[in-house]
């Protein structure tokens, strides 16, 4: 069973500041049509449907990034920010997000097709969205939401960034620049919007050649949109439109935030008060909310709250005190949970989560958290009872079949483990982490052959064909594999050839015109 991962950083502070490697953001666009393309099962953003009533402006722009480029674009962010630990791996936390997301981005015209939800280890107030659909919500937003509706009113807003193509239209406009001139902008922004708005300044200030005033006026018009498209879908989506302006609200309270700096493009900034004023305006146009916040939301709130908790931090002790004084609902009661697992008191959390089961049997969170408890008690049985259970009661459900896989595996029994994560990945729309615990659980369970395969799946997730082609090699390679396993990995590794030789056949007719159009004399007789 894995432990509850922490995070360093006061709760104040940035937990997190990954200095992404700034040649990685110059390869992400200078050398974009050179990169890898996920094969056709890779979902990708399809432009808005005809008599869509979304605004012209959010067309995609093709005079420079394809809808293929704007998902490999964002796949190598998502990839760097992984890598880098800078994401929360978590089952639950992916569930839960994503959930609410697709909620959101199923009002647009794409239906909600190829968004990717995650969340930063990072206690800032900020979200931001790459192209590709990757939508990206720090930890210290989550925290500092009151409700769901404010935390999905900012979901809201980046998802419409993303169906607008705003980036992508922005990295467009700036086409007349050289392409190095571009990537380095880009470059800057995105390392702005992770390692702070030092940094974004100083690369924005370095990059030569650009319209400030353009730039103004143009993220000005693309956070105009995102809140107009974005409250469209907050409330059709069933939740509270009033949940935007007063997340909004919450955000201006914030002073000394470290994203002054970076572009409006990326985060919601700035954030004035005709622009709560106008939200106000808006939500007031839709018809009354009728439903309630998910109970989920509570406990994901106060799962993330532990996850990136500092370790000198007694987080149990303050929950402890809060629910002493009466003011305490269902999260607190979680949260309060997962502390004591954290600090080495299992068997208090068995206590605590026991009865919340009983009283909640249709919140997954508390089984998976009182097997958790279970087997951090010593009680491995237990653990593997309660998990059954729920696999009964809630059958394919991600974070319940992960979490019973790992401790599967903890006990000794990889093979069960590797059976139920193949079924899982074959009926849902796996995640990195759950492609990679299968490969460690095939690889546990003695099957090389898979244990290579399910990397290369791994690294298909992440936009990396060439080392997936690797994997898959050395699948095929493997002992004593089947000949169904064999046609298996062969299959792949021809389909994931056939990408990186169409993409280097496309990249060399690329530099063949930019030759032949360098020697094209210039002007005419």
């Amino acid at each position: 069973m894995r432990k509850l991962a922490t995070a360093a950083g006061g709760p104040t502070s940035l937990m997190y500041r990954p200095a992404i490697p700034f040649a990685v953001l110059l390869l992400a666009v200078a050398t974009l049509a050179a990169a890898d393309e996920p094969p056709a099962s890779q979902p990708l953003i399809s432009p808005p449907a005809a008599g869509s009533d979304l605004p012209d402006m959010g067309s995609p722009a093709a005079e420079l990034l394809s809808q293929s480029d704007e998902y490999r674009l964002g796949a190598m962010v998502a990839k760097e920010l992984r890598d880098q630990n800078a994401l929360i791996e978590d089952p639950e936390v992916s569930e839960y997000v994503n959930g609410v997301g697709m909620r959101l981005a199923a009002q647009s015209a794409e239906g909600g097709k190829g968004f990717q939800y995650s969340v930063i280890k990072d206690t800032s107030i900020n979200a931001f969205a790459v192209p590709g659909g990757f939508v990206f919500i720090n930890a210290g937003l989550v925290l500092a939401s009151s409700t769901e509706s404010e935390l999905a009113g900012v979901m809201a807003h980046e998802t419409a960034h993303v169906t607008q193509h705003h980036i992508a239209r922005f990295i467009r406009d700036q086409s007349k620049q050289s392409l190095p001139t571009m990537a380095a902008l880009l470059g800057a922004i995105l390392l702005g919007a992770i390692g702070g708005g030092q940094a974004a300044e100083g690369g924005i200030v370095a990059v030569q050649g650009l319209s400030v005033q353009h730039q103004i006026n143009f993220t000005r018009d693309n956070e105009w949109e995102a809140d107009r498209v974005g409250i469209g879908f907050l409330a059709g989506a069933g939740f509270d439109p009033y949940g935007m302006g007063q997340m909004f609200e919450t955000m201006s309270r914030h002073e000394g935030l470290a994203t002054t700096y970076i572009p409006a493009m990326l985060i919601d900034h700035p954030v004035t008060t005709d622009r709560i004023a106008e939200q106000k305006a808006r939500a007031a146009q839709f018809p009354p909310r009728k439903g309630k916040d998910s109970q989920s939301y509570d406990l994901i709130r106060e799962r993330i709250r532990v996850l990136t908790a500092t370790g000198d931090v007694d987080l149990a002790d303050q929950y402890a005190r809060k629910i002493a004084h009466g003011d305490t609902n269902l999260g607190d009661r979680y949260g309060e949970a997962l502390a004591l697992m954290r600090s080495n008191r299992a068997d208090q959390a068995v206590r605590i989560l026991t009865p919340l089961v009983q009283q909640h049997e249709g919140l997954t969170l508390l089984h998976a958290a009182l097997a958790e408890a279970q087997a951090r008690a010593g009680h491995v049985e237990e653990a593997l009872a309660t998990f059954q259970h729920a696999e009964q009661l809630f059958p394919r459900n991600v974070p319940v079949t992960v979490r019973y896989a790992e401790e599967l595996m903890a006990a000794g029994k990889p093979g069960e483990a590797h059976n139920m994560l193949l079924d899982l990945f074959n009926n849902v729309p796996p995640t990195p982490d759950q492609i990679r615990l299968t490969a460690l659980a095939a690889s546990a369970a003695g099957d090389p052959g898979d244990a290579y395969f399910y990397m290369g799946e791994y690294q298909i997730a992440g936009g990396d064909l060439s080392l997936a082609a690797q994997q898959l090699q050395l699948a095929l390679a493997a002992p004593n594999i089947s000949q169904i396993q064999r046609q298996r990995y062969q299959a792949r590794l021809d389909e994931v050839r056939d990408y990186l030789a169409s993409t280097r056949k496309r990249q060399l007719a690329s530099d063949t015109g930019d030759q032949q159009g360098q020697r094209q004399p210039r002007g005419g007789r």
